[in-house]
């Protein structure tokens, strides 16, 4: 069938950016920012899904992700999910 993707851009909110920059200040992992990153990758999963089923695929192989920073120093998170859809039968 061939290369599917899902592409999400996420900026935090004003309350997820504060509380960030407080824990870069004291250290630690920062949760706001780690739901925000959980929350991109599983809407690219789904339109990855979403642009499989459209190509009538019923499996997507070698599903790999990528992240980047985007805007104006990096105000925002590009999240990309692709693989390969493909039609599996039953042997």
């Amino acid at each position: 069938k061939g290369l599917v993707r899902g592409i999400v851009v996420r900026s935090p909110t004003i309350g997820q950016g504060f509380l960030g920059g407080l824990k870069q200040i004291v250290g630690g992992q920062i949760g706001a920012y780690a739901e925000m990153c959980e929350q991109a990758r599983e809407q690219a999963y789904e339109l990855l899904l979403r642009h499989a089923r459209e190509l009538r695929a019923n499996a997507v192989v070698g599903v790999r992700y990528e992240s980047s920073e985007v805007g104006r120093q990096g105000s925002a998170t590009e999240v990309l999910c692709y693989g390969t859809a493909v039609v599996i039968q039953r042997a």
